[in-house]
């Protein structure tokens, strides 16, 4: 966390000790009220400003012993199941068919294997372990960060608002595809990005555990999952992952990576589109991969945030595992139109695993004519994505 005042390495006597310590007390209180936004305009991502104070270790619910048994009784992957599903969210129309040459009868034959397109989607990857939510769950998730009312509807309303509101989304979503559950879920931003280098020149603040808590409880209300969405700043992967592995231990908690705001060579979020290679999401997902195994607990979730062809590089060694299913969420704002293309661009045309698709209430209404598309609208797109991201 930021720390905003340090300790003199000096004698003070008593009298000056007691007044710093006044004087500190009093800053700490007013930042934890009010803190410190930057980035107020970008859709995306603010600066926070807290102090150690607001940081309150809680104990962790739900926690999960060493000789709990949770995956025992799931039962197996219903492999062919599995691949009709697959086959379904890939969501190809139907072979037109043809007239079959030299007849007088107009005999309809289908069309040749010759004719056939090759499709990209379903991708063929490692069957799970039991107990995945997908491909037979569609996550429908609300995102943001307790300290902002910038960064999504997860901070911008009420509690008991934004929940009310997720449930209402989430039945749209399991009624306007009945063949797929919808589970609702918290996307909470528990590294943010900052414009400010901080006391160790990372650009990125770690929320306290006593909001991640705060989050978890609110999953609890309505059954849902909760997703703890990493922006590393000048900071990595393999930093900031391990830092959250009591949380990541829990079997409702999954993770995502934010490339847009994961920097190199000094540069400053929000002044640049960051990147992250294979290399990077391949160690978060076999780090969750450990965690599964040595924790017995079903597969994890990874997303991958991405809207530009440099976010992500090497995608094509990309591995998921029997452990984790990732997800390349296609992050872009703007009209219907804008987004289908971005999702065709940079989704779809690098396959890795299953898709996700982000909508902004604010922001993919600002232009004229443009609206936030609905859950019919995205349930046309191939495939359909799997999981649905609201800010």
């Amino acid at each position: 966390m930021h720390k905003f005042f340090h300790e003199s390495r000096g004698k003070k006597n008593s009298g000056e000790t007691s007044w710093r310590l006044s004087a500190v007390m009093a800053v700490i209180f007013f930042l934890a009220l009010y803190g410190v936004f930057i980035f107020a305009s970008h859709p995306r991502a603010v600066e926070i400003v807290m102090d150690s104070a607001t940081q309150t270790v809680t104990q962790v619910k739900n926690a999960i012993s060493d000789d709990d048994d949770i995956t025992a009784n799931l039962p197996p992957l219903d492999k062919a199941a599995y691949d009709a599903k697959m086959i379904a969210l890939a969501n190809y129309p139907p072979p037109k068919p043809t007239m079959a040459a030299g007849s007088s009868t107009r005999k309809i034959a289908t069309t040749t294997a010759a004719a056939t397109p090759i499709h990209l989607w379903p991708v063929k990857t490692a069957y799970p372990n039991p107990g995945a939510l997908l491909p037979f769950n569609r996550i429908v998730a609300y995102y943001g960060n307790l300290y902002s009312k910038q960064m999504g509807v997860l901070g911008e309303y009420p509690e008991d608002q934004m929940l009310a509101m997720l449930a209402s989304t989430t039945a749209e979503w399991a009624a306007a595809d009945p063949t797929t559950p919808a589970i609702p879920g918290l996307d909470y931003i528990a590294v943010t990005a900052q414009a400010s280098p901080g006391p160790d020149g990372k650009y990125r603040v770690r929320m306290p555990d006593s909001q991640i808590d705060e989050v978890l409880q609110m999953a609890d209300r309505v059954n849902g999952v909760v997703v703890l969405d990493i922006q590393v700043g000048g900071s990595n992967v393999e930093t900031e992952v391990p830092l959250l592995e009591k949380y990541l231990k829990m079997p409702n908690v999954e993770l995502a990576l934010d490339p847009e705001f994961a920097m190199h060579n000094g540069e400053i979020p929000g002044t640049v589109i960051g990147t992250l290679d294979a290399s990077d999401i391949n160690f978060a997902a076999q780090y969750l991969a450990s965690l599964v195994r040595q924790n017995d607990i079903p597969p994890k979730m990874l997303i991958v945030h991405r809207f530009t062809q440099d976010m992500v590089t090497n995608y094509r060694l990309i591995t998921p595992l029997p452990e984790v299913q990732i997800v390349m969420d296609m992050d872009g704002f703007g009209s219907p139109a804008k987004k289908m293309n971005t999702y065709q661009n940079f989704i779809v045309s690098e396959p890795v695993q299953f898709t996700g698709f982000k909508l902004f209430y604010k922001n993919d209404a600002v232009a004229t004519g443009s609206h936030l598309m609905t859950p019919t609208e995205v349930l046309k797109l191939s495939p359909q994505p799997s999981f649905i991201q609201y800010q």
